[in-house]
């Protein structure tokens, strides 16, 4: 049996745009009907973008009315004619000569978009170096004036897989450092309030300068 492509993405997508229930975009996408609801509530693939399956020729839009029209219906893949896209080695990525002038305009997007995105993750979703990254981050690109926020992916610059990817380890490196803090400080806390409770009994039995 043929398998969705980016299921989470293209579940994200089906929760913001269709009335489809949890457990029909569970059994089409092949996630469990909990995670499905956890999308729907924001607590996972926060900040991912959707992937619309009718513009990839997964579904069509007929399908999914039929399918929302019915409870206990499910949705079904269209045949596929093409091809499936062979993963790409690892190595460095080929911008065409092209598309580099977009470049600025999809870093531009990416640091407005998703700030917690490294340089380095926005230099290589773009194919760019770290120094343009930097120069249009402080405004210092020789052709700022013209540079505008323009999605990398609609640009084609990088997939939307390679995004959401991006953007997913740049959350959870966020969550493991923030929970650090978190106990780093917890623990300080404790130091804090054991020196505090640490007092010299001799000077704990003195009275008060203000009650002689």
């Amino acid at each position: 049996m043929s398998q969705v492509l980016m299921p989470k993405a293209t579940a994200v997508w089906l929760v913001e745009n269709t009335t489809l229930t949890f457990d029909q975009i569970s059994a089409f996408t092949g996630l469990h009907p909990l995670e499905i609801q956890a999308i729907a509530d924001g607590e996972v693939a926060g900040g991912m973008t959707g992937y619309d399956p009718t513009t990839n020729g997964q579904l069509t839009k007929e399908e999914i009315k039929r399918v929302e029209a019915d409870g206990n219906a499910r949705l079904k893949l269209s045949p596929r004619d093409v091809p499936m896209p062979q993963a790409r080695s690892k190595g460095p990525r080929y911008t065409p000569v092209a598309k580099r002038q977009d470049r600025p305009d999809a870093i531009a997007w990416l640091l407005k978009t998703h700030p917690e995105l490294q340089d380095s993750q926005v230099a290589k979703l773009v194919g760019s170096t770290k120094s343009t990254m930097q120069s249009v981050k402080d405004r210092s690109h020789w052709n700022m004036q013209n540079v505008r926020q323009r999605d990398p992916v609609t640009l084609g610059l990088c997939s939307l897989k390679d995004l959401n990817d991006a953007v997913d380890r740049a959350r959870r490196k966020a969550a493991r450092e923030d929970a650090t803090r978190k106990k780093d400080a917890a623990k300080s806390g404790v130091v804090e309030q054991a020196a505090v409770a640490d007092v010299d009994p001799a000077e704990a039995d003195q009275p008060d300068v203000a009650e002689q």
